[in-house]
C-alpha cells in the first residue's frame, strides 16, 4: 500500500520548520511505524538528501525514547483503539492504503525541538533529580518478606511505576502539564515504606521544578490519560496534590503508614 507523510523538518529550536511531503510505496503491514520511517529515510538518504530525525532506542514499547504526534494525537493513539501503543509498536496493518499522516514533535515550552520529530525532554530528568529519588541509608537488601506490603498498596505502587517517561501526556495537555508524569514518580515512591520519611519533601521539590521548567497546571479534562502507553491513572494527580497540601501545612496531620492509600 502507499502511503503519503506530511513530516515537519526543522533543524533546530531557533528555526522556524515546515511540513514536508513524502509518498512512500509498497509499505508492508508487518512494519511498525518506526520502521516505514527507516525505509524513507534509506530512500532519502539515496537520493542526497538529509533523513528525518526521530528519537528511538529498545523499539518495545519500555523505553519511552520514541514519540511524536500522528494527525494531531500522540503516539497516534487513535490508531489503535483496542489497546494503548507507542510509536514503535503501532503497526502499518492499522493504516489503509492512501492514508495522508501528519508526523509533528511533541510540543511544549518545556520540550524544545532539537531536530524535526525529536525533542530534549531532559526537563523530566530534571524533576526526578529534584526529589524522585530515596536517600535513606539502609543497609544491605533486606529479604523482601522483612517488609510486609498489603498486596493492594504494592500493585498500587507498580502502577505508578509503569510510566516510561515519554511526553506523551503533556504533548496531550493544552497546557503541557506534567503533572502525570510526576505525579506517578512521586506515587511510586510515597506508597512504599522506605519513600515515607521524604513523602511531603519530595512532593514539594519536585512540583516545584515542574513550574521553574515551564511546564503548565492541569485542568482535569484527562487528555494525558487518554494518551498513556502505559494507562497512567489521573487519580495519581489527586494523591500528589494531597501529600503537596500537606507539606505545606505543618498542622495537618495526616497518616503515612503504607495502608494509608
Amino acid at each position: 500500500m502507499k502511503i503519503i507523510l506530511h513530516v515537519w523538518r526543522q533543524n533546530g529550536p531557533d528555526d522556524e520548520g515546515k511540513f514536508v511531503r513524502y509518498e512512500v510505496e509498497n509499505v508492508s503491514t508487518h512494519w511498525s511505524f518506526l520502521e516505514l520511517l527507516d525505509v524513507l529515510n534509506n530512500q532519502l538518504i539515496e537520493k542526497g538528501e538529509e533523513p528525518i530525525t526521530f528519537e528511538h532506542d529498545c523499539r518495545e514499547g519500555i523505553c519511552g525514547c520514541c514519540g511524536f504526534m500522528i494527525n494531531g494525537v500522540a503516539h497516534g493513539r487513535q490508531y489503535s483503539p483496542e489497546g494503548r501503543t507507542t510509536v514503535c509498536q503501532l503497526h502499518m496493518y492499522k493504516f489503509k492504503d492512501g492514508d495522508e499522516l501528519y508526523l509533528e514533535p511533541f510540543r511544549a515550552k518545556a520540550f524544545p525541538v532539537l531536530k524535526d520529530l525529536m525533542v530534549d525532554r531532559s526537563a523530566f530528568d530534571k524533576i526526578i533529580a529534584a526529589g524522585g529519588y530515596i536517600t535513606v541509608q539502609a543497609g544491605n537488601a533486606q529479604d523482601a518478606n522483612n517488609i510486609l506490603i498489603p498486596k493492594e498498596v504494592a500493585n498500587e505502587a507498580m502502577n505508578a511505576a509503569e510510566c516510561i517517561g515519554c511526553g506523551a501526556c503533556v504533548a496531550s495537555c493544552k497546557n503541557a502539564s506534567a503533572m502525570l508524569f510526576v505525579s506517578a514518580k512521586i506515587s511510586h515512591l510515597g506508597l512504599l515504606p522506605q519513600g515515607q520519611p521524604e513523602r511531603k519533601r519530595r512532593a514539594q521539590r519536585m512540583i516545584a521544578k515542574m513550574d521553574e521548567l515551564g511546564f503548565g497546571n492541569c485542568t482535569n479534562q484527562y487528555e494525558c490519560e487518554a494518551v498513556c502507553p502505559k494507562g497512567i491513572r489521573k487519580d495519581f494527580i489527586g494523591r500528589m496534590n494531597r501529600d503537596y497540601m500537606c507539606s505545606l501545612n505543618k498542622e495537618i496531620d495526616i497518616k503515612e503508614s503504607v495502608g494509608a492509600i
